[in-house]
């Protein structure tokens, strides 16, 4: 384990502050197991495969995932249709398809315009 700090001029010496790295033989948790399996407990999935229409969004994700059609995920319309059909049902958890994924803008600021304009030498 090497321990490193950073100084005020983005130099890093080697003292106080330790970092880890996982072992060679841990992998890290992720989306995909090594045995290709998925892992529903990544967090990477924000919840999905656990939410109201778990059971859909996991068909759906398992379909695609072994998925060989080419391209790959069209033979998995029913299932994502299915999910999706699911998640209209619960737009307070999933949002709504119509609105858009646009963050609400502060109201406009008006400038006061005059009709005479000064120009000093």
């Amino acid at each position: 384990m090497t321990n490193l700090t950073r100084r005020g001029d983005n130099n890093c010496s080697r003292h106080d502050a330790a970092v880890s790295l996982p072992e060679d033989d841990e992998p890290p948790a992720g989306l995909i197991q090594p045995d290709g399996e998925i892992n529903w407990s990544c967090p990477c999935l924000g919840g999905m495969a656990t939410g109201p229409c778990g059971v859909e969004f996991r068909e759906a994700f398992t379909c695609f995932h072994y998925s060989e059609a080419d391209p790959k995920g069209s033979d998995c319309i029913g299932p994502f249709r299915q999910m999706s059909d699911c998640m209209a049902q619960y737009p307070n958890v999933y949002g709504n398809k119509d609105d858009k994924d646009e963050v609400p803008s502060e109201a406009p600021v008006e400038v006061e315009q005059s009709d005479k304009v000064s120009v000093e030498a």
